[in-house]
């Protein structure tokens, strides 16, 4: 697993890519993210209309994914991505939280726990649901056997979408699945967990409808957006260069406590603790560095929210935070391929409908105990993007929930390998008998 001090070395994996050179690559990111921004403030003309069905955030994460599908950019060959979840997502979330009030917090209430658990369900018995309907019409999709065992890859898949990347190589240590079919595994989860996004992203573009239709209660989550935006429009105040460095110095000094303390964290766990240092342990988890990233980002961005650095809320801390949220969805969207969902349809098909059965299961829940869809999207998101991506999709929302996002998929490591065993073995019980 990579270190985060690690840089990442290019990968000859695409030969064909246009563009290699990082600043170019940067520079076709924010071109996406400025065409988005500039059309989407039209107020006349065709970009009104089209931004009424499709929001800004979702075109934020497609126009990337299409350059990479031609092969302009491509996420193998690129750091951006690195650069941006260990450097950017840690000062977002510090930034984005430093105005929070915690108490609003905790007054979301047990719903988003209920919804966070129902996606955790949802990939635990989706995988030998789908292994049993892709079984009845195409049985080599889900065979083979010993080491090659397919249920054997589809573990890791668990182990990424309750918890990240520790929890996928943990499963891979349990399971001992075949290496050199694992590319495999690993294109499903690229694929399927960027459709899953890219529909959860839409559907944020809908929400009212969405809420509407479940009989959602948002009374807590507007209580929380208000207090936020009362907030800020109490203190706000023409930004001053002053301000803008001040804001940019808490959010990066911070990013630098964080990656300091979670290595010195994750080095002692793993030195000093078995179970934490065997990839096999379900505990493993406490040694991934970039679960003590960030879990310290949200740590002193909270911390901070007692202090009178929130203040700078009014100077424009969290829009900053938003700008980095909004590089990172780019980024993310640069490592989708459109062109590899044809590639193996046979295990893609089987991730499609394991993470259908998993929005099915959240759709019900939601809809019995009229959860808003806040809470849907982030409770999935949390297990099956993890922390990468949770805030990314909470603030969507609104700047100030992106703090849930981030709590709740650190929840998801803590529990991504127990919940990850239990869906390996029922998978092996379904497969093979």
């Amino acid at each position: 697993m990579l270190s985060i001090t690690e840089k990442i070395k290019s990968s000859t994996v695409n030969q064909f890519v246009f563009f290699k050179n990082d600043a170019i690559v940067f520079g076709l990111l924010m071109l996406s993210l400025g065409f988005v921004f500039y059309t989407e403030s039209k107020t006349n003309g065709f970009w009104p209309k089209f931004y009424k069905y499709i929001p800004g955030l979702l075109m934020c994460y497609m126009i990337p994914a299409i350059f990479n599908s031609l092969g302009l950019i491509s996420a193998d060959v690129s750091e951006t991505y690195y650069v941006a979840s260990r450097y950017l997502l840690p000062a977002s979330l510090v930034l984005l939280t430093i105005s929070i009030d915690l108490k609003a917090v905790f007054n979301l209430g047990w719903k988003a726990l209920v919804m966070f658990f129902t996606g955790t369900i949802g990939i635990v018995i989706g995988g030998p649901i789908a292994i049993l309907i892709i079984s009845t019409f195409s049985p080599e999709s889900v065979g083979g056997a010993g080491f090659d065992a397919v249920w054997r890859g589809l573990a890791t898949l668990a182990g990424s979408w309750i918890g990240g990347g520790a929890n996928q190589a943990a499963m891979l240590e349990i399971y001992q699945f075949n290496q050199e079919l694992y590319g495999g595994m690993v294109l499903v989860d690229i694929v399927v967990a960027n459709i899953w996004m890219a529909v959860l992203l839409l559907g944020i573009g809908k929400r009212k409808k969405i809420d509407n239709w479940l009989k959602a209660d948002n009374t807590a989550i507007n209580e929380l957006q208000q207090k936020v935006q009362t907030f800020t429009e109490k203190t706000i105040r023409i930004p001053s260069l002053t301000d803008f460095i001040i804001i940019l110095a808490f959010a990066f000094v911070a990013v630098g406590v964080a990656h300091y303390g979670a290595d010195i964290i994750s080095n002692y766990l793993s030195d000093n603790f078995e179970a934490v240092s065997d990839p096999k342990s379900a505990l493993s988890s406490f040694g991934s560095q970039f679960f003590w990233l960030i879990s310290i980002s949200t740590l002193l961005g909270i911390l901070l929210s007692f202090t009178k650095a929130k203040n700078y809320e009014g100077a424009g801390a969290s829009k900053i935070g938003s700008i980095f949220i909004y590089v990172l969805v780019a980024t993310i969207g640069m490592k989708m391929d459109l062109g590899k969902i044809f590639e193996n349809p046979g295990l893609i098909l089987i991730g499609l409908v394991w993470m259908t059965i998993h929005a099915l299961l959240l759709i019900l829940v939601a809809k019995l105990i009229k959860a808003p869809y806040f809470f849907l999207a982030v409770g999935s998101q949390a297990n099956v993007g993890g922390a990468a991506s949770a805030p990314v999709v909470a603030a969507a929302f609104h700047p100030s929930l992106a703090t849930v996002g981030a709590l709740l998929a650190v929840f998801g490591y803590v529990v991504g390998t127990y919940g990850a065993l239990l869906c390996a073995e029922l998978m092996r019980i379904v497969a093979v008998g």
